[in-house]
């Protein structure tokens, strides 16, 4: 067994998983379900997420809050109050991901954006530093840009460019139906998770990631539909009951009735 799957085994649970993204502070600042982060995590962990993903800085402070979960520490990042907020920029090394305790280092790309040469230029750099140090990598992986849209085609697209260039776990928007994003993953051969979004109605929610896990997803990376809910822990425990349990929708709408 290699030091990078013994590194997975602590961000996935078998063949799924469910990664809780809480990056995003740096571009949104503190929103709601984001002020205390000891506690956002605390919920994570007790709603059954197998990892979360925080910026370096975020990292001492939940440490004591992590218990059996995975940390991925996320290496790029934008603000909502740049000129670009498309254009992602390191701000992180994979060597200080590491020092800070990372199980795994993650990246965001916008393909279409203005800035896509730099981003995967900075894709290269992360991907090469993973592979030195046997630590798994996530490629968060959008299409973003003034003259794109992220069609079904496109989102094909950028799954199958974070494949080709080394992401480990790649996390894409769902693509609206099964059949579409049965494409997205039948296109590589790594684990596909499926974007949670931003918030929305909490059946909608299931029945995306119960689809998305017919056609062969490995699982889901969702923030702001659990820790902005209002009950996160049941939320994340009807989320968990889908991916781990393969749970029906109704089965785990009833969780959030309990």
């Amino acid at each position: 067994m290699t030091c990078k799957s013994i590194r997975l085994r602590r961000i996935m649970t078998g063949a799924r998983t469910i990664l809780a993204p809480l990056d995003h502070g740096v571009g949104m600042g503190p929103i709601n379900g984001l002020i205390d982060m000891r506690k956002t995590v605390s919920n994570m962990r007790e709603g059954g997420a197998d990892a979360v993903v925080v910026h370096k800085g975020v990292v001492k402070a939940v440490s004591d809050s992590l218990g059996n979960m995975g940390l991925i520490v996320h290496c790029s990042a934008s603000t909502s109050i740049s000129a670009d907020p498309n254009a992602k920029t390191l701000v992180c090394s994979v060597e200080e991901a590491i020092q800070r305790g990372a199980d795994g280092g993650s990246i965001h790309v916008n393909l279409g954006a203005d800035s896509e040469q730099e981003m995967l230029g900075d894709f290269a750099v992360i991907s090469q530093s993973c592979n030195d140090y046997n630590i798994p990598l996530l490629a968060m992986m959008y299409v973003r840009g003034h003259d794109v849209k992220d069609t079904p085609e496109n989102i094909a697209i950028a799954a199958r460019c974070a494949y080709e260039l080394g992401a480990d776990i790649i996390k894409v928007p769902y693509t609206g139906t099964p059949d579409t994003f049965e494409k997205v993953v039948k296109g590589v051969a790594v684990p596909v998770v499926m974007a949670g979004g931003a918030k929305s109605d909490d059946k909608q929610v299931l029945q995306a990631i119960r689809d998305a896990l017919d056609v062969g997803a490995a699982g889901v990376a969702i923030g702001r539909n659990v820790f902005q809910h209002s009950q996160p822990i049941k939320m994340m425990n009807a989320v968990a009951a889908i991916v781990h349990k393969d749970k029906d929708v109704e089965s785990a709408i009833q969780l959030l009735k309990k």
